[in-house]
């Protein structure tokens, strides 16, 4: 497996990777809008060069907020390698927290993190109802034939060697 930076892969991949399995490369989020495929992040390859895995990310102030994830091969540790570059590219940029949003509906989201040691820390009531306003796309039901309304917010503390 060959992990490389999102900035290593053409807009176009990007483009068609996103609007194969999100309907487009922008993602709505309680923290904003955003267009993933030009974002920091990670891909990671398999042999044919084609893309399993895919995280972004953005740096804010003191944290670092992960955007997407998407691990196209189930229990190979892609998703975990892929989250393990970001946490690592936070710690780089002194980052002291590590965000995401997943919706509720998401639960195997929810155990992935918690296994890697993210909280909840905040919930969004009807949050994806604001974000069906600006992308109608959104699914009204998602996981298992859960209704989709809210956001759930997971950070995870790093810690900073001293210098």
């Amino acid at each position: 497996m060959n992990i490389l930076s999102t900035k290593e892969l053409s807009q176009d991949s990007l483009i068609d990777f996103f609007t194969e399995h999100w309907g487009s490369p922008e993602m709505v989020i309680s923290s904003g809008t955003y267009d993933c495929s030009t974002l920091d992040g990670f891909a990671a390859l398999n042999q044919e060069k084609q893309i399993v895995g895919l995280v972004t990310y953005i740096l804010k102030e003191a944290e670092c907020e992960i955007i997407s994830l998407d691990s196209l091969e189930e229990g190979k540790g892609i998703g975990t390698l892929l989250v393990q570059k970001v946490e690592e590219a936070a710690l780089q940029h002194k980052r002291k927290v590590i965000t995401l949003i997943t919706t509720n509906d998401n639960l195997h989201a929810l155990k992935f993190y918690q296994k890697r040691g993210y909280m909840l820390s905040k919930l969004h009531l009807n949050a994806v109802e604001k974000a069906r306003e600006i992308k109608p796309e959104i699914p009204m039901v998602g996981n298992d034939g859960i209704p989709i309304r809210d956001e759930i917010e997971l950070r995870k503390a790093m810690a900073i060697a001293k210098l």
